[in-house]
């Protein structure tokens, strides 16, 4: 039997200096918390006020400094399809800012090792489902995250042409929707599951008899929870080392309506669930092809249910019984 695509097998010294960019993200900060369990001992993850990503004297200044041997590039301005909607002009240009200082700030200090983080709004709109790696530039994509997602293809792009040029073994991941403790509960600016919980939250507490959410209901979305993408990445420095990216998630997926039906029973709301469709709904469908990861001997572990109890608890601890906390 012929080796997966891309397999390798190259464990990372645990005491190699290890950035994650982004570490006080939603993202970043689970995969800091995989690679502390996992025994690496000299973690990096430079706050904001201490090097700003998107000024690329800082980046490089940095780098001189700390020299890091490993970087999972997980920075990144994120947000929900409102966001990405009415902000496109500020996610395009930040998101290139942070990633091309990065990747040039590793490649110039000769990072052996680097995973970079997209997002399967890669992936043309009316891509064929599961989504393989392959449909990357065949169609247009979703217009609503169009900035965020181009942003992201120049990524992979450049870790291709750096792979090609320099022979680094840097790498890419594409995980699908993602969730989890850390996320980001903004009521204008989260993403569908987090925005959710706190809807329905809030509703719960109020009273109130009807939730109106966004959209008809009808699209499809798979989701991840955030420490299984950690495990993922760390996973994928390990064995895989090819020039195309790899596709982290669940394999299943859902419609925003039953999700939404998780979320209230999850929160424990038992008023009436009601849907606007003068409001967009995206892309109708975005399920990830896993057979690349899973032939590599990685597979997910935290259920949709799980997760969302979990995630709910982190939210309502850090919420405060008053309610006016995140």
């Amino acid at each position: 039997m012929s080796e997966p695509y891309g397999a390798v097998r190259r464990p990372l010294d645990r005491s190699a200096r290890v950035l994650v960019a982004g570490s006080r993200g939603l993202v970043g900060s689970a995969v800091w918390r995989h690679l502390a369990r996992e025994g690496f001992t000299d973690l990096l993850g430079p706050g904001s006020s201490e090097v700003d990503l998107r000024e690329r004297g800082e980046v490089f200044d940095w780098f001189a400094e700390a020299r890091p041997d490993v970087v999972v590039l997980a920075a990144a301005r994120v947000g929900g399809i409102k966001a990405n909607a009415t902000r496109p002009a500020d996610f395009i240009s930040d998101n290139l800012r942070i990633q091309t200082n990065v990747l040039d700030a590793a490649l110039e200090h000769g990072v052996e090792r680097l995973l970079f983080l997209g997002s399967s709004c890669i992936y043309p709109k009316l891509a064929d489902q599961p989504i393989k790696e392959n449909a990357l530039l065949t169609g247009p994509l979703e217009p609503t995250n169009d900035a965020y997602a181009i942003a992201k293809i120049a990524g992979i792009v450049q870790v291709q042409s750096v792979r090609r040029q320099h022979g680094l073994p840097w790498i890419c991941a594409m995980p699908t929707n993602l969730y989890g403790p850390g996320d980001n509960f903004h009521p204008e600016h989260s993403h569908v599951l987090p925005s959710l919980l706190r809807r329905f939250d809030a509703a719960r507490r109020e009273g109130a008899p009807r939730v109106v959410n966004w959209g008809s209901g009808a699209p499809r979305r798979e989701f991840l929870h955030v420490d299984d993408l950690a495990r993922a990445c760390l996973h994928l420095l390990e064995h895989y080392d090819a020039d195309g990216p790899v596709n982290v998630g669940t394999g299943t997926d859902l419609t925003i309506r039953e999700a939404a039906e998780q979320v209230a029973e999850v929160v424990g709301y038992r008023g009436t669930l009601e849907w606007d469709p003068t409001q967009p709904d995206g892309t109708p469908r975005k399920l990830l092809d896993i057979s690349r990861i899973s032939a590599l001997g990685w597979q997910p572990r935290i259920t949709l249910r799980d997760g969302l109890i979990e995630t709910y608890a982190w939210y309502v601890d850090r919420l405060g019984s008053d309610g006016l906390r995140l």
